[in-house]
């Protein structure tokens, strides 16, 4: 899936949009993938004799994952909704995740209740797991 379709499905834009593309996707999970840089803003100081990419930012292009993954499933029925964080549960940290990795952004949708959307989420470095966790996102419009 080309970038212009994922910036018509999620309002992240550079230099938070963190999905370089879609490599599978199904009603209920997404596959993306994201090749982290070395001039990406935040791992010039994170930290700067051993870059890493920092966790939270691992967790936010998952939740992107997802963003698209609901945002898919939306098109046809609120498409005037927007996927937004709404909660972050059990996260662990495996593996680093350095500047010239690649990693696969797994989401996969758990349950849905009303407004509520609940996913797991995984991303992988090198085929290992670097980071698993729970996340949420309610529907909020998609503009104010």
């Amino acid at each position: 899936m080309s970038l212009d379709k994922i910036m018509a499905l999620i309002p992240h834009r550079p230099p938070m949009l963190l999905i370089d593309e879609i490599l599978q996707s199904t009603e209920r999970s997404i596959v993306c993938q994201k090749t982290f840089r070395a001039d990406e803003y935040f791992v010039q100081g994170h930290y700067p004799d051993f870059p890493l990419v920092p966790g939270v930012i691992l967790l936010e292009s998952c939740c992107q994952a997802g963003a698209v993954l609901v945002a898919q499933m939306l098109q046809a029925t609120a498409g005037d909704k927007v996927p937004v964080l709404t909660r972050v549960d059990n996260a662990k940290f495996k593996q680093m995740v350095r500047p010239g990795d690649s990693v696969t952004l797994e989401a996969e949708i758990v349950e849905v209740i009303s407004l509520a959307i609940y996913l797991k989420g995984k991303v992988k470095v090198n085929g290992k797991v670097s980071v698993t966790f729970d996340f949420a996102c309610s529907l909020a419009p998609r503009s104010v």
